[in-house]
């Protein structure tokens, strides 16, 4: 569990590739919000992505560099998925 003082890793990574982490009290501040605005924004883009693999998958006329693209953009939403979940699981309140 994070305390609210505790870092936040945000959805995001910085130039170098490595995570960054937000450290405020104020979960309603200017970059808490934009990072749950970007959180909802991938899981979004990744619900859309499902659907358009489930119909790519579905054709059978789909080329091999169809597929290729699709399970590249596959892994970077599931890449952001995973990082949206771990900051949120982090964020839960214990059960006492």
């Amino acid at each position: 569990m994070t305390m609210p003082s505790e870092p936040r890793l945000l959805p995001w990574t910085g130039p170098d590739g490595k995570p960054c982490h937000l450290i405020t009290d104020d979960s309603d501040g200017y970059l808490s919000r934009l990072a749950d605005y970007v959180e909802s924004t991938q899981l979004g883009a990744a619900t859309e992505l499902l659907d358009r693999a489930l119909a790519t998958l579905d054709d059978t006329n789909t080329d091999s560099n169809d597929l290729r693209l699709l399970a590249k953009d596959l892994a970077g939403a599931l890449r952001d998925t995973l990082r949206v979940a771990i900051s949120r699981g982090h964020r839960l309140t214990p059960f006492e």
